[in-house]
């Protein structure tokens, strides 16, 4: 199996970066991350950490996956994920929603208590209130067209989507606008809400493990127009990231109404109805550079059209 470890990281996406790691379509392989303060010994007395030159949301790769070429679609199924011991969240005084509430950056840090047999996470989020967890890959994405992007910005090349489905058991379609795709990931959290409202969720590193398979641009088909494209808890979900959340949730709303129409058949006004009727448009995050949203449609529906 392929691994790449936490040594390996970027805090940009972009083509032309060295690989860590080759791989062939259908392998496996296993991203050691970084959290998204690159592992900056935050504690309730540091709150800013020792480390203040380290990186913004390091991604750990990127993985170059052999055949793939500009125009195919990266398929990667979220196999597991195993976390470290803790998590941290600190508080902003810049952004989120509650940034007017804090006078100074405060953090705790939260341990996992692991169910070795099931593999599940817990915390104790005060001496009332026990949380499972349920852990998400915040950056994930391929190197983008044109010009390199930040790992703290989302965009259609995948990147800092902080959508909380995007989680074990799970299918992300991504583009391939580059030789080998170059895949790349990090910022998990055990546990997050759909808004990320105060500035984080309960940010942690880990080992994510996936399998990458390279869809040829012939038997992509409607995909492309709908990246990045998740597969999960019974429903397709595109998503989207603008400068505003009602410029996120149209270009959400209106990729998933293309495919939908591509697979039923179904003219504008009749797949529009559709989409009103069946799909739900759901906040990811309104913290990062660009705000994202997810649009959710379930695949029963589609599957009485085929």
């Amino acid at each position: 199996m392929i691994r790449i470890s936490r040594d390996y990281v970027t805090d940009c996406l972009k083509a032309g970066l060295e690989p860590a790691a080759y791989c062939e379509s259908g392998d496996v392989a296993e991203f050691e991350t970084r959290d998204c303060y690159d592992d900056n010994d935050i504690t309730e007395d540091n709150p800013y950490g020792n480390h203040p030159d380290g990186l913004e949301n390091p991604a750990t790769g990127p993985l170059y996956v052999r055949g793939a070429e500009p125009g195919d679609v990266l398929k990667v199924e979220i196999l597991g994920i195993e976390l470290r011991e803790y998590g941290i969240m600190r508080t902003s005084v810049t952004d989120g929603a509650f940034h007017h509430l804090y006078e100074k950056k405060t953090a705790r840090r939260f341990y996992f208590k692991k169910d070795e047999t099931a593999g599940s996470y817990r915390i104790s989020f005060d001496d009332k209130l026990t949380l499972d967890c349920d852990i998400m890959i915040g950056v994930i994405g391929t190197a983008p067209a044109g010009d390199g992007v930040i790992t703290i910005t989302p965009g259609s090349h995948g990147g800092n989507m902080d959508c909380r489905k995007i989680g074990i058991g799970t299918t992300l379609y991504l583009p391939v606008n580059t030789p080998g795709a170059l895949l790349a990931m990090g910022d998990l959290h055990a546990l997050m809400g759909d808004g990320e409202m105060m500035i984080c969720g309960l940010e942690t590193g880990g080992i994510v493990t996936v399998r990458v398979t390279v869809l040829k641009k012939a038997e992509a088909g409607y995909l492309w127009d709908a990246l990045p494209l998740l597969d999960a808890d019974g429903s397709l979900m595109t998503i989207q990231s603008a400068e505003t959340l009602d410029e996120a949730a149209k270009l959400a709303a209106c990729r998933m109404q293309r495919l939908v129409a591509a697979v039923t058949g179904l003219d504008d006004v009749n797949s529009g109805m559709l989409m009103s009727l069946k799909g739900n448009l759901v906040i990811c995050q309104i913290v990062n550079p660009l705000k994202t949203v997810r649009c959710e449609f379930p695949k029963e529906v589609l599957e009485c059209y085929q």
